[in-house]
C-alpha cells in the first residue's frame, strides 16, 4: 500500500478543486495514483451532477467574446447569483464562449463535445465544476454575430448585446446601450415576425369587439394598438435611450449609421423558476438529497 503524503494531496487538490479529505479518500483508493484518483472522481462526479441535473438553473451569466469582426453570445446557467458570480463558473464560461468563436459551433448538443485549451471537452469541464460548486450548470445557448463592425455592451452579468452596424462607432455603441435597455424585437417595424404581429392583432380584436363598437371603429382600434405595439418593439421607432426627445431612426440618420442585426442575450429568459422554499422545506430537501 503506497503512503499517502500531504505534497499527493496537495496536488490532487490544485487539480480538483475538491476537500483535501475528499482528496486522501480518493489516492488512498486509487492507491497513491494521482491520475486514477482523478479518473475515478470524474466518474463518481458524473454522478453527482445527475443527481443536480433535475435542480432548475436559471440564474448564471452571459459571457461575451469577440474577435475581430466576430462575437459570440454565451448563456451558461447556474442556480444562484452566487456562482454566478464565482471566478470558477467565469472561467468556464470564457473557456466555453472562446471554443464555441473558434469552431464556429452553436447547438448546444455539439458544443458540449468542444475540447477546450486545457483539453478537456465542454462537456468534462461542466460536470468537474458541478462537482466542485454542487450546483447544475448548464450552457443554454450561444449566438455568433459577424459584420463589417461590432458593438459589444454588457450590462453586469445578466444582459449581453452585441450589434452589427456600419457607419459611427458612437452611435453602434450607443445602440448596444439602447437595445439591453429597451429590449426591441427587430431593427424596423417591417421586420417584426408576422406571427408575433398577428398575436398581438388577435388580442386587440378581441377587446375592441367586446366594447361593442361599430366594425368600423373596430378596425380603427385594432389598426391603432397594432401600430402602438410596433411603436415599442421596433427598434428604428423607440425614443432613443441616451436622448429622449430623439428616435432611433433621427439618430441612425443624422449619424449615417445602419443597424444590420442585433442579438440580445438575458439570463433566464424562458426558463420557469420554482417557488422559494421555506427553511422547513430547504432542510427536507437536504436531507432527502443526502439518502
Amino acid at each position: 500500500m503506497t503512503a499517502i503524503t500531504a505534497s499527493m494531496v496537495k496536488e490532487l487538490r490544485d487539480r480538483t478543486g475538491l476537500a483535501m479529505m475528499e482528496c486522501k479518500k480518493a489516492l488512498t483508493e486509487a492507491n497513491g495514483d494521482i491520475e486514477l484518483a482523478i479518473d475515478n472522481l470524474r466518474k463518481s462526479g458524473q454522478a453527482k451532477a445527475a443527481k443536480k441535473a433535475g435542480n432548475i438553473a436559471a440564474d448564471g451569466a452571459i459571457t461575451i467574446v469577440q474577435d475581430g469582426n466576430k462575437a459570440v453570445l454565451v448563456e451558461v446557467n447556474c442556480q444562484t447569483d452566487f456562482v454566478a458570480k464565482d471566478e470558477n463558473f467565469s472561467n468556464f464560461s470564457n473557456a466555453v464562449a472562446k471554443a464555441i468563436l473558434a469552431s464556429g459551433e452553436t447547438d448546444a448538443e455539439k458544443v458540449a463535445e468542444l475540447k477546450l485549451e486545457d483539453g478537456q471537452s465542454v462537456e468534462e469541464a461542466r460536470i468537474a465544476l458541478v462537482q466542485k460548486i454542487g450546483e447544475n450548470i448548464q450552457v443554454r445557448r450561444a449566438k455568433i454575430v459577424e459584420g463589417e463592425n461590432l458593438a459589444v455592451y454588457k450590462h453586469g452579468l445578466r444582459i449581453g448585446v452585441v450589434v452589427s452596424y456600419t457607419g459611427s462607432a458612437e452611435t453602434g455603441k450607443g445602440i448596444a446601450m439602447h437595445v439591453a435597455a429597451f429590449n426591441p424585437v427587430a431593427v424596423s417595424a417591417e421586420a417584426v415576425p408576422a406571427d408575433l404581429v398577428a398575436k398581438e392583432k388577435e388580442i386587440a380584436e378581441a377587446k375592441a369587439i367586446e366594447s361593442g363598437k361599430p366594425a368600423n371603429i373596430v378596425e380603427k382600434m385594432v389598426s391603432g394598438s397594432v401600430e402602438k405595439y410596433l411603436n415599442e418593439v421596433a427598434l428604428d421607432r423607440q425614443m432613443y435611450v441616451i436622448d429622449n426627445d430623439k428616435k432611433v431612426a433621427d439618430v441612425l440618420k443624422a449619424t449615417a449609421t445602419n443597424i444590420v442585426e442585433f442579438v440580445r442575450f438575458e439570463v433566464g429568459e424562458g426558463i420557469e423558476k420554482k417557488a422559494e422554499m421555506s427553511f422547513a422545506e430547504e432542510v427536507a430537501a437536504a436531507q432527502a438529497a443526502a439518502k
